[in-house]
């Protein structure tokens, strides 16, 4: 059932919200020359699939998990992007292709070890990755593993379609700082 409402929001996302994603691209384009942000992240039973999203740092940063960039990587209209939380707009692509869900756990990067071993521990990586859920919407980000994971696995336990509309609910209210950055 999760996966039709998936399905269907990600596509009336990306057929309603064309106009402002196509407004997005055209700023990202002169804010930094590449405005889609494409990298390949862990997927469901550690399968790769190459998300998309809007560019929020300088196209030369180097491929590291958020709270490992430094802050002087983000454009001004990143920081827009990021506190606003479009730049995961593109992301329903991903979840329209049935690579995501719209809640599940953060894709994180194959070089997060650490990561990847606390929620292979918790079965967390048998699960679609997510673009929002009860990690993003309590400030819990990839600089602490373990938590991380424990979290996953508790919302995997325990999601139904009342969580599934509640974190989705509470992230378009803008719940969640998203991903650290260092200063």
């Amino acid at each position: 059932m999760i996966r039709l409402f998936d399905f269907l929001f990600s596509l009336l996302g990306l057929l309603f919200g064309s106009p402002v994603l196509l407004i997005l691209w055209i700023l990202g384009f002169f804010d930094t020359r590449s405005p889609l942000f494409r990298q390949q992240r862990v997927g469901r039973n550690k399968k790769p699939f190459t998300l998309v999203k809007f560019r929020t740092m300088k196209p030369d940063t180097a491929s590291v998990a958020s709270h490992l960039a430094s802050a002087d990587a983000i454009t001004p209209f990143g920081k827009f992007l990021r506190r606003t939380k479009l730049d995961e707009l593109p992301q329903l692509w991903n979840v329209l292709k049935g690579e995501m869900s719209l809640v599940g756990p953060r894709p994180c990067l194959f070089n997060q070890e650490d990561l990847i071993a606390e929620r292979e521990a918790r079965g967390v990586l048998c699960a679609r990755p997510g673009i929002t859920g009860m990690a993003q919407i309590n400030n819990i980000d990839m600089s602490t593993p373990r938590l991380l994971a424990e979290t996953d696995a508790k919302m995997l336990a325990e999601l139904n379609l009342r969580q599934y509309f509640r974190y989705i609910f509470l992230t378009v209210l803008g719940k969640g700082v998203g991903d650290r950055v260092k200063d």
